[in-house]
């Protein structure tokens, strides 16, 4: 049974600070160096929304992403009941979702086309879709990784976990339903999530 995102803050809260523990940044390439390097660094969130390993709260099976939208942590559920912990933004009022889906692919430096509802909240954005899409680099919204999320009958959702050019809306409701992370964030996910593992957005 999954847990409800408050217990989930709950129970993070009520671990002290021996249960949490720092993991090492992973290992760039030349080309996540140099692209990183480009994007504009932000101030520090707050610790809470930085990257930590902490006992598992999610009752989840190893392999597992459950996303809290109301707190702004994502979780990647390992094994003997642990759990790295990352601070995400997800989507404003109004354009958040929740639900279960299944990664069904992975990017590095994705590219990205404006989704029809998102150009029609915002016109602005057709020189996009009129250039065939932004060529994935550090001017792109969707970052150094993508995963995208498809639905319980193999339809896309639309919705991806992403890294960002934006690094200071983490810990805010930001996108446009998208869940945003660090950079150096999403690429320690990818490299430790699989595709056709279960994402669960609280």
């Amino acid at each position: 049974m999954i847990r409800r995102a408050g217990s989930i803050a709950v129970a993070a809260l009520m671990l002290a600070g021996c249960e949490y523990s720092s993991t090492p940044d992973p290992t760039l390439s030349a080309r996540d160096a140099e692209y990183i390097s480009m994007v504009p660094a932000a101030a520090s969130s707050g610790l809470n929304y930085e990257r930590y390993q902490v006992d598992d709260v999610t009752g989840q099976p190893p392999g597992t992403v459950v996303v809290d939208t109301h707190d702004s942590l994502l979780y990647f559920v390992l094994p003997n009941k642990k759990a790295i912990r990352y601070g995400v933004s997800t989507g404003k009022e109004a354009y958040g979702w929740t639900g279960k889906a299944t990664i069904k692919r992975m990017a590095e430096w994705p590219s990205w086309m404006p989704p029809a509802d998102m150009l029609k909240r915002w016109p602005h954005l057709k020189p996009v879709v009129d250039m065939g899409g932004l060529k994935g680099g550090p001017e792109n919204p969707l970052g150094a990784r993508a995963l995208y999320l498809y639905d319980e009958t193999g339809k896309d959702t639309l919705y991806r976990i992403h890294g960002t050019n934006e690094p200071e809306t983490i810990g805010h409701g930001a996108s446009s339903g998208c869940i945003r992370m660090r950079n150096i964030d999403v690429i320690d996910l990818y490299n430790r999530v699989k595709v056709g593992a279960t994402v669960i957005v609280l």
